[in-house]
């Protein structure tokens, strides 16, 4: 059986293909999927599909309809996915449940530390032999204040570094991680753990409940030198509200990894071309905030655990076999 998989990178295609060998042939595209692609899954029974793929009801339809039957996604992420028309077509999707928490907690310290550190300002101007420091002021973290909303895996492995530079501890989720209180979090509601923090980062999935979870309401509420972070889900944060807050000449910097309205931009090479969205264009020439394009889980640890789930959700659907990482068919409920 041939598997087609969508949106593969190049470093990850050979991981892929090295996975997949000697199980079942795989065909890597670099394109993503969308209503424009979809015909090219026509006669393929599994497809594979990654973090920004369209896989609402139109794509799910064309999908269904060239006889794919199963649907392998490499992400933990499923906001893309419309679940309810799938279980409606009789399609299985799966997702990775995990894989490691630690790409995207150092890569979220990474953001954090470049902005308080004005390291892209620093290394764009040593390029031209201008070695000033004015406008490169930092501060230490120790002693200052983390707020972490959302303390799962990722939250967890977040504020373990936290913990390492000696910080004060807020954190925020319908449910306290014991580890973090191991380590002194105090949690805390959110309108002050936003107040009290000096640097927020967000580690929590994309839902209903919490769709532009950091609205201008938010915002105003955090220290005007606070720094914010969100390595999770673009769209936990209204970014236009966020830009109204920067062009006031608040915080010290952001560091967004994600963006509200990356699909068809993020993944992609748009450097010859005029790109439309006014909001991002604004965001990345602000001195003090550092755009990235969906990278935080772009480790060769992390990408080698969502390929090898990946490919043991293949297997166990060929086999007729059920995991946790299956988000349709649903689970009956139990009686």
């Amino acid at each position: 059986m041939e598997i087609l998989a969508f949106g593969v990178q190049s470093d990850e295609r050979p991981l892929i293909e090295n996975a997949f060998a000697g199980h079942h042939d795989i065909r890597c595209l670099d394109v993503f999927l969308s209503e424009d692609t979809a015909p090219i899954a026509a006669g393929h029974e599994i497809i594979s599909t990654s973090v920004n793929a369209d896989l609402g009801a139109g794509v799910l339809r064309a999908l269904a309809a060239g006889g794919t039957r199963m649907i392998a996604q490499r992400s933990t992420g499923f906001n893309n996915i419309d679940l309810d028309v799938a279980g409606q077509l009789g399609l299985t999707v799966a997702r990775v449940s995990y894989y490691s928490p630690y790409s995207v907690a150092e890569f979220a310290w990474t953001l954090a530390m470049a902005v308080n550190r004005r390291i892209v300002r620093a290394a764009g101007r040593t390029r031209d032999f201008d070695f000033r420091l004015d406008g490169l002021l930092g501060r230490d973290m120790r002693g200052r204040t983390a707020g972490v909303l959302g303390t799962g895996k990722i939250g967890e492995a977040f504020t373990r570094i936290a913990h390492g530079f000696g910080m004060n501890l807020l954190g925020w989720d319908l449910v306290q991680n014991p580890a973090c209180v191991g380590l002194g979090m105090e949690y805390v509601d959110k309108d002050r753990l936003l107040a009290e923090s000096d640097l927020v980062s967000l580690h929590l999935p994309l839902m209903p409940a919490t769709h532009r979870l950091i609205g201008a309401d938010e915002l105003r509420v955090m220290k005007d030198d606070a720094i914010l972070v969100n390595s999770s889900r673009g769209g936990l944060v209204d970014t236009a509200a966020l830009v109204r807050e920067l062009r006031l000449g608040r915080f010290t910097g952001v560091g967004l990894d994600v963006y509200e309205a990356e699909a068809g931009l993020f993944f992609l090479d748009k450097s010859l071309e005029v790109v439309d969205d006014d909001t991002l264009a604004r965001l990345v020439t602000l001195p003090n905030v550092l755009v990235t394009s969906h990278q935080a889980y772009y480790t060769v640890d992390a990408v080698g655990q969502i390929v090898e789930a990946t490919l043991g959700n293949v297997l166990d659907y060929t086999a007729g076999r059920r995991s946790e990482n299956v988000l349709v068919p649903a689970e009956p409920a139990v009686s």
